[in-house]
């Protein structure tokens, strides 16, 4: 059977079997080996992927209920060069040792982050809750995954300080007092 879907920005179809898994198709066809395969039964979370921006396991999806959607792999969390404030939290802090749960983590604690900005330890710790790590006793991923979040709300709040300082300074630039609405 033929399946097509997007996969980490990139529109993709291939011939597969339709019991392929959905972590084999991203590994052996795509070759994107960053998503792990771990337990083959959903128990450990290596696997997990993001489809339609949601985290699922991807050894409990076919790569066929895949079609016609998107797919986001550890590889496509970065932007270009730029690492995504989780990756670096994971640097930062040492949330990996092995790094065989890492990539799995991270879309997790990713997927957490983009829904809720500002996570609480026990928030933190619900969302991993799924996942094995057999190494850092989660205590090193918890604070990774703060660092990313103390971190993105500060690169945002520069962002805004910037735009509002462009934005009087354009206002003053047309001959309106900063601060006055024209």
């Amino acid at each position: 059977m033929q399946v097509t879907m997007i996969v980490n920005d990139v529109e993709v179809t291939r011939e597969i079997e339709g019991r392929l898994l959905l972590v084999h198709f991203l590994r052996d066809v795509l070759g994107l080996t960053g998503t792990h395969w771990g337990c083959d039964t959903s128990n450990c979370g290596t696997c997990v992927v993001w489809l339609d921006g949601e985290p699922v396991k991807s050894c409990t999806v076919l790569a066929a209920m895949a079609g016609g959607h998107e797919v986001r792999t550890i590889e496509g969390l970065a932007k270009g060069a730029e690492l995504d404030p989780i990756q670096q939290g994971f640097i930062q802090c040492h949330g990996l040792q092995c790094g065989f749960c890492t990539p799995g983590m991270m879309m997790t604690t990713r997927a957490l982050l983009n829904k809720n900005p500002d996570p609480t330890e026990a928030d933190i710790r619900e969302a991993i809750s799924g996942q094995i790590c057999r190494c850092t006793g989660y205590a090193t991923i918890v604070r990774s995954v703060r660092w990313a979040a103390v971190h993105e709300a500060a690169a945002a709040a520069r962002v805004s300080e910037t735009t509002e300082s462009s934005e009087a300074g354009e206002i003053a630039e047309a001959g309106q007092p900063a601060g006055s609405v024209a």
